[in-house]
């Protein structure tokens, strides 16, 4: 085969599959490029040409030729859209290496972190041959670094960046995808979370979202869980996030909560993993195929503090209908073929991140029944609601401490005095809170879970939670908070010295509560030295003090350190395309 003068060659493996062929349809509309779809099989690449067009070829990246043959078709780029590439063994970059030794390009679709980050260790070849070895050129992280990198511009620090994708249930689901998504299903999975990493179960984090706007143009609530993306390897040091994560979901409820029953056995260890069961499910997934929709999307939002200082959420979404959905990974592929067509890409070996801009997906996906959107949330925490223009004035420890976007973890020391009555303990010893003690550890967690938050306070070895929400209207300063079978109004006040919480009704499963059984509050929230300080006193009519606890916190993982250290880079931004 020889290359007209006039085309630049793309090879794709894969070029037949669920998402290359969904680019190999986008480069045959341009007369630029001779598009070779290539794979294991030549009768389905044969019948993929015969739809579509292009020139099948016979390429198996396993075979001990693989190289020499992929040579002989000269190819300008060399895409691998076959995968699994959580399954690539042995000599993972086989593909990438031969791609550069043949004097191509390289991208590839890679949706798993350890090969996206992993690539790097073809820069030193890629650069001295003058070649572009691009790895993640996907929805993730290609896609979702554009959107990080044009709504990052209207902050100081970045606390989280959150990416998750809903397909429509009636997208086609390719083998490779459904093995890729079982193989993680129930294993540990590691993500970046307030300035640690940590390990989670991948499908667990139930949690149910709508994307975009509201009405007929966004996405109805649907369930997402945790799941691996490049994202949670590159992200954390390339942004200075202090948490990153990933979601996925799909779109029937029995699909998605019975995946995730399934991850037990594995969490269980009673299962290694569920990917000897993928083309089980892929058939019980394909029988209900005619439910659901064709409409999917995907959303990037990043948290933290804005140019002023104070707590923003800014979001990009993406929704794609009428069965458009599948092209969405194949995008920015399309995209970076036309700009190594033109010189665009620099060489070297690396992840995709910031490599084009949101103009460049805009003009990729016209042809497409696609809409995108971006929104702006000036008040995202709980505290900033319930405060209004009062919160920006707090002392900066107490506002630091209720600026939570996903999580926080606080710890220090308490002093705790107990009350003397026994029906004072034995309120207590129900709700939780600690014995006395002089120099007490203190560790406390702020979980933020849709429109409320989960404190988790630990003295010692006693743990009591709460959970809080908004009570009032936005800036009447009311909140919720509920112990177990009890919950507070607390009517929030600002005064010079910090933040105090006076309780003014109550609630005893669901009952009111007669005002002169009201407990009294007489908590404050302050600063001294720098450090968060807060003094805690509760009684009750009758029993009289229940507990003191008075004491600081400091962040376990300080912003200063975790947050800022990359808000203020300045990356190369491409050249808006034309």
């Amino acid at each position: 085969m020889t290359d007209s003068p006039e085309k630049r060659r793309v090879v794709i493996l894969g070029g037949y599959g669920v998402f290359g062929g969904k680019l190999a349809v986008s480069l045959l509309l341009n007369p630029c490029f001779d598009v070779l779809v290539a794979g294991r099989s030549l009768e389905k690449a044969e019948a993929f040409c015969a739809r579509h067009g292009g020139t099948p070829v016979r390429l198996d990246r396993d075979a001990a030729d693989f190289p020499a043959i992929l040579a002989t078709l000269s190819p300008f780029v060399t895409v691998d859209a076959a995968g699994p590439f959580q399954a690539y063994d042995g000599n993972p970059y086989v593909v990438a290496a031969a791609a550069v030794a043949a004097g191509s390009h390289y991208l590839d679709l890679s949706d798993d972190a350890e090969f996206t980050a992993g690539i790097q260790s073809l820069d030193a070849s890629s650069r001295a041959s003058g070649l572009a070895v691009l790895s993640g050129v996907s929805s993730v992280p290609a896609l979702s670094s554009v959107a990080v990198e044009s709504l990052r511009t209207d902050f100081r620090r970045l606390d989280l960046i959150e990416s998750i994708i809903l397909p429509g249930n009636r997208a086609p689901r390719g083998l490779s995808v459904i093995r890729a998504i079982l193989a993680q299903v129930g294993r540990p999975l590691t993500v970046f979370r307030d300035g640690a990493a940590e390990t989670v179960p991948g499908w667990s984090g139930l949690s149910r979202r709508r994307l975009g706007p509201g009405g007929k143009d966004g996405l109805p609530p649907r369930w997402s869980s945790f799941i691996g993306a490049p994202d949670l390897a590159l992200f954390p040091d390339h942004y200075g996030a202090r948490t990153v994560l990933f979601r996925a979901g799909l779109e029937l409820s029995p699909m998605h909560l019975g995946l995730w029953l399934l991850s037990w056995p594995v969490r269980l260890g009673l299962i290694r993993s569920l990917e000897p069961a993928a083309k089980a499910l892929q058939w019980a997934a394909d029988r209900l195929e005619p439910f659901g929709t064709d409409r999917g999307g995907m959303e990037v939002a990043i948290s933290g503090l804005g140019t002023d200082g104070l707590p923003l959420t800014r979001r990009w979404t993406l929704i794609a209908e009428a069965g458009d959905g599948p092209h969405i990974p194949a995008v920015a592929a399309s995209i970076l073929c036309r700009r190594l067509s033109e010189d665009g890409v620099p060489p070297g070996a690396r992840a995709c991140l910031g490599a084009f801009t949101l103009d460049d997906i805009n003009q990729a996906t016209r042809h497409l029944s696609v809409r995108t959107f971006t929104g702006t949330l000036e008040q995202p925490v709980l505290f900033q609601q319930a405060l209004g223009s009062e919160f920006k004035v707090l002392p900066d420890p107490v506002r630091a401490l209720h600026t939570v976007f996903d999580r926080r973890r606080w710890s220090g020391r308490a002093k705790v005095t107990r009350g003397r009555s026994l029906g004072g303990n034995l309120v207590c010893r129900v709700v939780g809170f600690p014995p006395e003690g002089e120099d007490t550890p203190v560790k406390v967690t702020i979980e933020k879970r849709g429109d409320r938050e989960i404190w988790n306070r630990s003295f010692g070895d006693r743990t009591f939670r709460s959970i809080l929400k908004l009570s009032g209207s936005e800036g009447t300063g009311l909140v919720n908070e509920r112990f177990g079978p009890v919950s507070f109004d607390i009517a929030l006040e600002r005064r010079d010295d910090g933040l105090h919480y006076p309780v003014k009704r109550g609630w005893l499963l669901g009952l009111p509560v007669p005002k002169w059984l009201l407990p009294t509050s007489e908590a404050t929230e302050t600063h001294q030295d720098g450090r968060f300080r807060f003094d805690v006193k509760i009684s009750l009519p009758v029993f009289g003090l229940l507990v003191h606890y008075q004491g600081w916190l400091t962040p376990e993982h300080p912003t200063e350190q975790q947050g800022t250290r990359r808000a203020d880079r300045k990356d190369p931004v491409p050249e808006k395309s034309s």
